[in-house]
């Protein structure tokens, strides 16, 4: 009978381990370089899992997003992964950087939530008086080298008719802050979630003016409106109208919808404390899924239908 007893009892133990085990369902979460603002999205993601599901998140570094979509061709059902809606668009396409490089694999990928987006920022010297883009004429201008802001702001440059109108600095985006302090520069260009830590920096150290852009000029980067509110940086009194470029997470149709819908629920509703660590979160609304292009995973969408967000006949 004791026998019996014993084994019995671990029987029972080891049917309870191997139910732990199992209810622990393991992602891979695939963002960008450990350096980047966007990595430490991924491990606030993780760590907002593990307090409010079963779900134990990887992050992995990357290179990029267009890597991150490249890999979905070998990647698993356990693969979540953050690019601009726009490159996704391209892959199904087989065009740009996908041409020649197709895969049914681009197909398959569905959308779970947005983070925060690739935001534009016109950073000026107060004291320089720029107060539109016209006033950067004749002005030295920082916009960095090789990155999306980089791009970016040259793209504006040329669209607003300042290309060969001002003086582009050879600094370096990291020294940004100290050389607008030291009048080495007028303004830096720069793009990353909001609030940015180098514009917080420059706003509280030195002063600054964030332009806006007028609806018309929004137009013509074909870029989505964004509105950074009010007192977002110091000293500033009203709203800045500019432009983003958005940035989704996803993952494929190889998911199951349990785990998307339980990634997706514990996302929203996690957000508010992940606000309170990084209030780059705080930007992250219901406004933003419109920018979802395409399908959204069937998990992800029981959760929207169950909270009520609106969704576009395109996303289901």
């Amino acid at each position: 009978m004791k026998i019996t007893r014993a084994l019995l009892a671990a029987a029972i133990t080891m049917t309870l381990v191997a139910t732990s085990a199992t209810a622990e369902t393991r992602v891979t979460y695939k963002s960008a370089k450990s350096t980047s603002s966007y990595y430490q999205m991924g491990v606030q993601i993780a760590e907002a899992m593990k307090a409010g599901s079963d779900i134990i998140v990887t992050v992995e570094e990357s290179q990029g997003s267009v890597q991150n979509v490249m890999e979905v061709r070998a990647r698993g059902g356990d693969y979540v992964f953050t690019t601009p809606p726009a490159l996704v668009r391209l892959a199904k396409g087989g065009k740009a950087m996908f041409e020649g490089k197709g895969d049914p694999a681009f197909d398959e990928i569905r959308a779970l939530f947005p983070i925060p987006s690739l935001t534009m920022h016109f950073v000026t010297r107060a004291d320089a008086g720029i107060n539109s883009f016209a006033d950067l004429e004749g002005k030295t201008v920082l916009l960095g080298k090789g990155s999306f802001g980089a791009r970016e702001g040259e793209k504006y440059l040329g669209l607003f008719g300042l290309e060969g109108k001002v003086t582009l600095a050879e600094v370096e985006l990291s020294n940004a802050v100290p050389a607008l302090k030291n009048g080495q520069i007028d303004a830096f260009v720069t793009a990353g979630s909001y609030p940015a830590p180098n514009v917080i920096e420059a706003a509280a150290s030195t002063g600054v003016n964030v332009l806006s852009l007028s609806e018309e000029q929004i137009a013509e980067t074909k870029r989505a409106r964004l509105v950074i509110p009010a007192g977002t940086y110091a000293g500033q009194e009203a709203d800045i109208v500019t432009t983003s470029l958005p940035v989704v997470a996803y993952t494929t149709t190889k998911m199951d919808d349990d785990t998307a819908y339980q990634l997706t629920k514990t996302f929203w509703e996690g957000k508010a404390s992940m606000g309170e660590a990084a209030p780059w979160w705080n930007g992250v609304d219901e406004g933003l899924m419109g920018n979802i292009e395409g399908k959204i995973h069937p998990g992800a969408l029981r959760y929207y239908k169950e909270a009520g967000m609106a969704l576009t006949d395109a996303q289901m």
